[in-house]
């Protein structure tokens, strides 16, 4: 009889399960069972731990050999049980000592010649391990950096499991042969989703995803600009409509480089959903830069919020979390998807429920929502070029749910570029530097506004405590409240100006919102000239 018990980690989620791996060896026929509610890539690990550990020169027993998951209500899946299962059984059957393996948690999968690949979600489940108070943890050698992110604990990288058993047994380690650095990874084969589409580019540091992109480039679009200045200072949903080739998503994909730098703890968000999804960018074991995520219009509503079948994956909202997420030509996604993002855009989560269990990921992102006037895209109020009746314009434009915009707290009409505006000698704008210093300044003072409160962002703030805390300066609010006496302005679009009012009031330095930060707010939210300039700062 032989028992040993060593752990591991399942993955909720963003969120880690610790697992206990036990082995039991019995008399009696030679058999393997694995019990714990493991599904199908997890039952096959026992014939990738037999052939691994016979392949790496140990003796598999020859015995009745039950491992057991424990807890074995909660569901377990993946290959990254491998290691553990291995050590386990070696452990149970004397090759290494039991006592040494029950306070090391254990993340790996086992190739047949006894390498050790990774699996998705090695930092999310190495933070569950020191959360749960383990401070050693065994991962693959190729994600030892992102295990290494979390303080505290104790990473041991190895390549194979030869490796491992020998640091275990305080054996000689014997020399394996890495990877040729200029060769792709083989182990990396199928971590990453392929062909997803849903993520076009992921900041990776100056001069990476944002060479080639500034603000300089966008040819006049001043009330655009400014629009994305104001959206990217507080937080704001955006939404851009106007013909093609007007600038909309120029604008949309310079976002990125205008919002500030991660700090840790999104950081550490942001990268634990891309190691989830198998997205983490090579050699980059933290994103510390906001993420951007494009997908096609045709997206279905799984691709948007997450979900799938069998284990939930996090959708481009969960991939876009403290980014941007574009929706270019808006109007031809399916309206259920579309409806299905307005849950995320208020609790800045997603909640996807299984019969297995419910998943939650987080969704924190700023949402930029691009659409022409019209299906010809030539609609406008100063011409008559539109060749579309007004039936159909009405069903192009009402494609996009009232109760989806109105939880859009910018709405800005992009019209087309002049030639006089193009051929202007300096037609060039401020550059992203300029605008990100102006953005990183506005967020800094909303950061010391909110300091002691769990709030980082004006777009953040709950309706009452806006109301009663953080007022407008007195009568400043005088026409948006006309607003919505009219119904204009819904009570949740009053707040959203409130909010907006107070990001302008950050971006030119007032300590609260005047008439003027409110006039601005209802004109960017309504797109009613209010006679007020559109620049901010010396943003022209």
């Amino acid at each position: 009889m032989g028992f040993a018990r060593t752990c591991s980690v399942t993955l909720v989620g963003v969120e880690g399960v610790v697992v206990e791996v036990q082995a039991d060896l019995e008399p009696g026929v030679a058999a393997f069972t694995l019990v714990g509610l493991p599904d199908k890539s997890l039952t096959e690990s026992r014939d990738r731990v037999r052939a691994a550990v016979v392949n790496s020169g140990g003796e598999w027993p020859q015995k009745k050999l039950t491992v057991g998951l424990s807890p074995a209500s909660v569901p377990k899946g993946g290959s990254g049980f491998d290691i553990a299962v291995a050590c386990a059984v070696l452990g149970a059957s004397e090759r290494i000592d039991p006592r040494v393996l029950s306070d090391i948690v254990m993340i790996g999968e086992l190739g047949l010649d006894g390498r050790v690949r990774p699996v998705r979600g090695i930092l999310p489940a190495v933070l569950a391990a020191a959360d749960a108070g383990f401070e050693q943890v065994v991962v693959p050698e190729c994600a030892a950096a992102e295990a290494a992110l979390v303080p505290g604990v104790s990473v041991l990288g190895v390549r194979t499991l030869r490796q491992l058993v020998a640091v275990l047994t305080d054996e000689p380690v014997p020399d394996e042969e890495p990877q040729e650095p200029d060769r792709p990874d083989p182990l990396m084969a199928g971590l990453r989703d392929l062909g997803g589409g849903a993520v076009t580019g992921t900041r990776g540091g100056p001069g990476r995803y944002d060479q080639g992109h500034d603000l300089a480039d966008v040819v006049g679009q001043h009330t655009a600009r400014t629009a994305v200045e104001v959206a990217a200072a507080g937080g704001h949903h955006l939404f851009l409509e106007g013909p093609p080739g007007a600038g909309k998503t120029m604008l949309a994909e310079r976002m990125p480089s205008v919002l500030p730098p991660l700090d840790r703890q999104a950081s550490l968000e942001v990268t634990a959903v891309h190691s989830v999804a198998g997205l983490l960018p090579p050699g980059r074991p933290l994103i510390d830069t906001a993420p951007y995520c494009a997908p096609h219009h045709s997206a279905t509503m799984q691709a948007l919020v997450g979900g799938g079948p069998g284990t939930a994956r996090p959708g481009a909202v969960s991939l876009s979390h403290r980014g941007v997420l574009f929706l270019d030509e808006t109007p031809e996604f399916s309206s259920k998807a579309l409806d299905a993002l307005r849950q995320p855009l208020e609790a800045g989560h997603v909640v996807i429920a299984r019969s297995a269990g419910v998943v939650r990921f987080p969704a924190h992102f700023l949402m930029v929502l691009a659409a022409n006037p019209c299906p010809c895209g030539r609609f406008s109020r100063t011409d008559d070029r539109c060749e579309c009746p007004p039936s159909a314009i009405r069903r192009y434009q009402a494609r996009l749910s009232g109760p989806l915009l109105d939880r859009v707290d910018l709405r800005v009409e992009v019209d087309a570029v002049t030639r006089r505006e193009l051929s202007a000698v300096g037609a060039r704008g401020e550059t992203t530097t300029a605008v990100a210093d102006r953005v990183r300044s506005a967020r800094e003072r909303a950061a010391a506004r909110f300091h002691g409160t769990p709030w980082r962002l004006n777009s953040e703030i709950p309706g009452r405590e806006l109301r009663s805390r953080w007022q407008a300066a007195p009568g400043a609010m005088d026409e948006a409240e006309r607003s919505l006496e009219r119904g204009v302005l819904t009570a949740r679009g009053i707040d959203r100006v409130l909010r907006v009012a107070w990001t302008v009031a950050d971006l030119s330095g007032h300590d609260r919102p005047d008439a003027g930060d409110v006039a601005l707010a209802l004109q960017l939210r309504t797109g009613v000239p209010r006679g007020v300039p559109m620049a901010i700062g010396a943003g022209v």
